[in-house]
């Protein structure tokens, strides 16, 4: 009797997906990525592109063919299933931008290259909670980034009707004044380089750049940083309980096979009989 080939295209494809997501893999993938994201820094300097010039593109040459090698296993032991994973589909995004041509008119895509480095987030868990949820935050952060558009609008042309005749420069039509406000907001300068100036001029200025930094930089950002907060707990909570019903899967099922064991045993045991 002919006993079935353990080298069936199944049994290849699981042995090549688990050697592939192996610690071993992972850690030399995350060190060829720093090590290629270093030799792209040293190419910007023109001294060490004239000495080392063909050992950097060497070593560059060598990093991608690795990270094509990576995704060509990927896609052997996954199969479509490859491209239902988001993160896969980044990567093979990220790769796939390295292997566009880099002469003539598009040799600014060479500068893409660097893209590579992005690769370590795919590969990292807590960046990756931090992507999702910065992903998750779009929503919300449109919102506020709507309502505080509103209140530049606002503050805009109050100050372009205001301080636009004395400070040109600064107010002197609403482009200006989104610029300007937008400086205060960061809190660059703005106290002796804008306010005071303008109060020389103006001496209730003050009631108009107080109130804008109170809701524009306190208030504001502030509710960017709660809800970029809140959606990296909200990621947290739902990979611990996605662990969490794993878990109880598990225990669920060696429970059940512990019964059929018993039942076994019994069922041995009056046959004996």
């Amino acid at each position: 009797m002919q006993t079935p080939s353990s080298d069936t295209p199944d049994s290849l494809r699981k042995r090549a997906g688990i050697w592939i997501e192996s610690n071993t893999v992972t850690y030399f993938i995350m060190a060829v990525i720093i090590l290629n994201a270093i030799t792209l820094g040293v190419q910007t300097s023109a001294e060490m592109e004239e000495q080392y010039g063909t050992f950097l593109h060497v070593l560059d040459s060598l990093a991608l063919t690795i990270f094509c090698i990576e995704i060509a296993i990927k896609i052997f032991a996954y199969g479509w299933r490859f491209f239902l994973n988001s993160w896969n589909l980044f990567d093979f995004l990220i790769v796939s931008i390295s292997l566009l041509p880099s002469s003539g008119n598009l040799s600014i895509l060479r500068v893409l290259r660097i893209l590579r480095v992005l690769r370590l987030v795919s590969m990292l868990p807590q960046l990756r909670i931090v992507v999702e949820a910065l992903l998750k935050a779009i929503p919300g952060i449109i919102s506020i980034a709507g309502l505080l558009g509103i209140l530049y609008y606002m503050f805009a042309v109050i100050a372009t009707s205001i301080f636009g005749e004395s400070f040109p420069e600064w107010f002197g039509s609403i482009g200006h004044s989104l610029y300007t406000l937008f400086q205060i907001m960061t809190l660059e300068s703005w106290s002796m380089g804008i306010s005071r100036p303008v109060m020389e001029q103006y001496p209730n200025a003050w009631m108009f750049f107080i109130p804008f930094i109170l809701i524009s930089t306190f208030t504001m950002l502030n509710l960017f940083i709660a809800i970029i907060v809140n959606s990296i707990q909200s990621v947290q909570e739902s990979m611990a309980a996605e662990k969490g019903e794993s878990t109880s899967d598990v225990v669920s099922e060696v429970h059940a096979l512990h019964a059929e064991i018993k039942e076994l045993k019994r069922m041995i045991e009056e046959i004996k009989k």
